[in-house]
């Protein structure tokens, strides 16, 4: 179900939304760069951490939504899925970037979106440690953090050859799509690796073109994917269809880059 807000809702989902990452960050900071910490490995082959800091967050913020939105469903990362009444859904991953977070290096973030059924309406992507948090949708397009309050504008279109591009992971997903990539990462001025969420906050803040992924959830791409939009960028699946499900996830500055990294990318 599609859902045409009144000002008053929108208001309130924002408000709602600062609240939960003011939450998140109280909940989390304790167990970044902690002596103690300890993670366990979510699946059977490979690594695939999750922290006790992964799940106080999402707990934080799970009991600010059953308090102030009960009638909305809730998607998050470690507690799965709680139905709603309303038509939208807020969709948390607590920590995007355990592996960061482990390591103690500030590039994770916590993720937050409220979607209806065609995707977010709103996102947050809050840095907890620098105290940076990206917010866009419902109006909102703006980076609150060290260097004050700035609107998020997106880069201005360029040759794909003068791009800068970012991934989280070399590999990228399969050996064909890390291949795609490698393709595409062969046209670009430069190529960086390992910045997970934070990555989507400097294409929504000018200083990046494009972010290609592979493997995505929901709850991984909805938060950037409302920041970028509201931004002025583009993001979808690698065939240029709708990406907030997750899958193969291409963030672009503009229409222009983003058209140019799809040549490469799609029919993967």
């Amino acid at each position: 179900m599609v859902i045409d807000l009144k000002s008053e809702v929108k208001d309130d989902l924002l408000r709602v939304a600062e609240a939960l990452a003011d939450a998140a960050r109280i909940a989390v900071l304790p167990y970044f760069r902690a002596s103690d910490l300890a993670a366990e490995n979510k699946i059977s082959e490979g690594f695939d951490p999750v922290t006790e800091g992964d799940r106080a967050a999402e707990r934080a913020m799970r009991d600010i939504l059953s308090a102030q939105r009960p009638e909305d469903a809730i998607l998050g990362e470690e507690y799965g899925r709680t139905e709603g009444t309303s038509g939208l859904t807020w969709v948390l991953d607590p920590i995007d970037g355990t592996r960061a977070f482990l390591s103690g290096t500030p590039t994770w973030g916590v993720l937050i979106a409220v979607a209806d059924a065609s995707g977010p309406l709103l996102g947050v992507i809050d840095q907890p440690y620098i105290g940076e948090r990206f917010i866009g949708g419902l109006g909102e397009a703006r980076v609150v953090g060290p260097q004050g309050t700035r609107a998020l504008k997106t880069r201005a279109p360029r040759d794909l050859s003068d791009a800068i591009l970012f991934t989280t992971f070399p590999e990228v997903g399969t050996p064909a799509e890390g291949q795609a990539f490698q393709r595409l990462s062969r046209q670009v001025r430069l190529t960086r690796f390992g910045l997970d969420c934070y990555a989507y906050g400097l294409v929504a803040s000018g200083q990046i073109d494009l972010v290609v992924e592979a493997g995505l959830q929901a709850y991984d791409i909805q938060g950037p994917m409302a920041v970028i939009q509201a931004a002025g960028g583009v993001v979808t699946n690698w065939e240029g269809g709708p990406a907030h499900q997750g899958g193969r996830v291409v963030a672009a500055a503009n229409a222009q880059i983003h058209a140019a990294a799809l040549e490469h990318l799609s029919g993967t």
